[in-house]
């Protein structure tokens, strides 16, 4: 019996089929819920994650307080550049996580694109 799977899910499938993260050029993954956002970087060849920032991470959630989504998707753009940046890491391959890409994953996706990460 089969299951039937979201929209969302299935596009997440068939962009993973795809892609994956090497340790030349990790996966910048993003999951958007409704209140907040996440990024990691992840070595799909190692199973690990190299980075990560959301707007829960204590360097942001005092500074993101009062902005507005896409503002704050901003913000863990660009400190999960200043994170990559630090590790070392310049290229990445962008995971959208099924998402559509406009509103705040291309908020986050530009701003790390403007840290320094290319991809």
């Amino acid at each position: 019996m089969s299951r039937r799977l979201s929209g969302r899910t299935r596009r997440k499938y068939r962009i993973r089929r795809k892609l994956s993260g090497t340790s030349e050029r990790p996966r910048l993954s993003v999951f958007r819920s409704a209140r907040h956002i996440y990024a990691q970087v992840i070595d799909d060849t190692q199973a690990r994650t190299l980075a990560s920032a959301s707007t829960l991470s204590p360097d942001l959630r005092t500074a993101v307080g009062e902005d507005s989504k896409i503002e704050a998707a901003k913000k863990v753009g660009t400190l999960v550049a200043k994170i990559c940046q630090e590790k070392k890491i310049d290229k990445v391959v962008f995971d959208r996580n099924g998402y559509l890409y406009h509103g705040r994953i291309k908020a986050l996706a530009d701003a790390a694109r403007s840290g320094g990460l290319k991809f």
